[in-house]
């Protein structure tokens, strides 16, 4: 029986388990390399590391901790078949799969061809466009490329060899036809140490981005019962094959009804918690008995409701999902029926060694129904200030009437995201930008010395009203308000009057609505929270920096991080969209390109330096 128990990963995941632990009464090991992370303290013990990829520094970390059991999560040592058996060569308990098992299903090129003999049918062609390129060592949408034509193919492959090999040590990729319209549907297995195999239900992963899921629910919506039958029968067959054991998922395409394999995840899932809820299985409880040697029951639990998740990350989908970091100043989505697992916190600093997922936030309801309006109101009401995220992204998803009616594939995200990240919204952050003027307006006349006894928002020339400008997601609202008779009015938005208002509390009236707004002041600008959400508002300065000039032709980091390529030289002669520079964050590669023909006057990137968003790599004079 397993008494202590070491997580070999960190945030969300870490924190997850460690839930679960605490329920059984299993001591818990958390292993970290920086030792402000959540999960650190929410172990009874820690244990600094260098890296989680080192799997001689966690098993020398469970050996000093006492701790005689390990569970990888998922991500970094979880598919790592050699690791596994390192663990179980230390006399360790391991909680995954066996590592045959790990090896056969983690090479996917290997898998087709196992799983095709036990007649479940696969994706085979090459030679017919468009074609998706894959990692064969990992998952995730690392190494993924879409290919339409043939000469885009070889560069396409050295690209997604390169991020497979940064992400997984190994930079083989393979390709299959790529079916834009299909849906992404996975099934949830679970097989003990004496031969019984579950299937625990299903669900939908098919809203994605850049092949990476962002909203996943149980059950997958709208499957007939024999599609959805023979799901459930090819993903029994596929674990059987490798005499399967733990908790693993099974992922199919689903062109109308039509079935093919795509790989098999021998670890836990991120979306794991919705088959939990419509299953009320603690999965991770049951990976703990299974590597303990407990039996599963006959049959699982039939699936009962519907359960919708999102994930948050630190992304600007506006700016093509570019990673962002900084400092989380306030975080929280609690709400009832609604499930949080969370590696973040107020406070937390977001950086580029990991990847950039915040959260994942979760609802339940007897109905799909009642699961969407649950979760997109815990999205409204959740606070989030200090990063750019994908917040508003996953609120226009869950009201776009495409996905209510569940009519999703894997290209819904792609066909609509300009309608869910364009102006829309753009009514509701007016009116938290005027919240954020006059609450900052009425803070400053509160702070003021010699002048405090003039009117707030006062000017000599009434006609004129003050303006505060202020910078929120890539637009800036320049806000004008006046002080008349003793209130604050402003004109800036018909229809919209300023009721009252306070340092930190605002009250607006939209053509006889009242709303309400929470104002915190932050370096100049505000972070204010109301009916349609978060926003953070930057100020703006009044004259602009002189440093803020730039050579034309430079090339701008797309995002913070590392430089791990540079293709060109001083005096080179480039053509428009040829590479520049490759640069890495939260375990994704791009590659920034030529936007004209010219020639390379500088290059100040170099290859294994850190840069922030925004920072000049190079100069291209195109002569013009």
């Amino acid at each position: 029986m397993i008494r202590k128990l070491l997580v070999a990963n960190r945030a969300e995941i870490a924190r997850r388990i460690f839930r679960t632990c605490r329920a059984l009464g299993i001591e818990t090991v958390a292993v970290f390399a920086e030792e402000t992370d959540p999960h650190v303290r929410e172990a009874d013990t820690a244990v600094g590391i260098g890296s989680f990829l080192d799997g001689a520094a966690i098993i020398e970390a469970a050996r000093r901790s006492g701790a005689d059991a390990i569970h990888p999560g998922y991500g970094f040592l979880s598919e790592n078949a050699e690791f596994a058996r390192a663990v179980t060569a230390a006399g360790l308990i391991w909680i995954g799969p066996a590592p045959d098992a790990i090896e056969a299903m983690g090479d996917k090129i290997r898998a087709k061809k196992l799983v095709s003999a036990a007649d479940v049918p696969v994706l085979d062609g090459d030679d017919t466009f468009p074609l998706l390129i894959k990692a064969a060592a990992g998952g995730g949408g690392r190494g993924m490329r879409v290919v339409t034509e043939p000469g885009e193919l070889r560069p396409a492959l050295a690209a997604a060899a390169a991020e497979a090999r940064s992400a997984f040590g190994d930079g083989t990729v393979f390709t299959e036809p790529y079916l834009p319209n299909a849906r992404h549907v996975e099934v949830q297995v679970l097989g003990d140490r004496h031969g019984r195999i579950w299937v625990v239900g299903d669900r939908d992963c098919s809203v994605q981005r850049r092949h990476q899921k962002i909203v996943e629910e149980a059950p997958a919506p709208g499957l007939s019962s024999e599609v959805r039958a023979a799901l459930h029968r090819h993903a029994r067959a596929a674990a059987e094959t490798v005499g399967y054991q733990n908790a693993g998922t099974v992922e199919f395409l689903v062109d109308g009804e039509r079935i093919f394999f795509l790989e098999m995840n021998t670890r836990l899932q991120v979306e794991h918690p919705v088959t939990e809820a419509v299953s009320d299985l603690d999965l991770v409880a049951w990976q703990i008995a299974i590597a303990e040697g407990r039996e599963l029951p006959a049959e699982p639990p039939a699936p009962a409701g519907h359960a919708v998740e999102v994930r948050l990350y630190a992304e600007d989908p506006a700016a093509g999902f570019a990673p962002q970091t900084g400092r989380l100043r306030a975080f929280g989505f609690e709400a009832p029926g609604v499930r949080v697992d969370s590696g973040v916190e107020a406070g937390s600093e977001v950086g580029v060694r990991y990847d950039a997922m915040l959260a994942k936030i979760i609802s339940y309801g007897p109905d799909r129904a009642s699961a969407i309006r649950l979760l997109a109101d815990a999205l409204r009401r959740g606070v989030l200030h200090g990063l750019t995220t994908n917040l508003g992204l996953l609120r226009a998803i869950l009201a776009d009437e495409d996905f209510v009616a569940g009519r999703v594939d894997t290209a819904l995200l792609e066909r609509k995201l300009a309608a869910w990240t364009g102006e829309s919204e753009d009514h509701p952050v007016r009116k938290a930008a005027l919240a954020a003027a006059v609450g900052s307006a009425v803070r400053t006349a509160a702070s003021a010395g010699v002048q405090a006894r003039i009117p707030v928002a006062w000017r000599n020339v009434p006609s004129r009203e003050r303006v505060r400008t202020y910078r929120c997601g890539g637009t800036e609202y320049a806000v004008g308000y006046a002080s008349r008779g003793g209130r604050i009015e402003s004109s800036w938005l018909p229809g919209v009057s300023v009721v009252s208002v306070t340092a930190d509390r605002v009250v607006l009236d939209d053509h006889g609505v009242r709303e309400t707004y929470r104002v915190t002041a932050v370096d100049g600008g505000a972070d204010v929270h109301g009916p349609s959400g978060s926003y953070d508002f930057h100020a703006v300065p009044i004259f602009q920096d002189p440093a803020a000039n730039l050579a034309a032709g430079s090339l701008l980091a797309s995002m913070p991080g590392l430089v791990v390529a540079v293709h060109v030289s001083e005096g080179d002669q480039v053509a428009a969209g040829d590479p520049i520079v490759v640069l890495e964050a939260m375990k994704m590669q791009q590659t920034l390109s030529a936007s004209a023909d010219g020639v390379v006057a500088s290059v100040t990137a170099e290859v294994g330096r850190q840069v922030a968003a925004g920072e000049v790599l190079a100069v291209i004079d195109s002569g013009s």
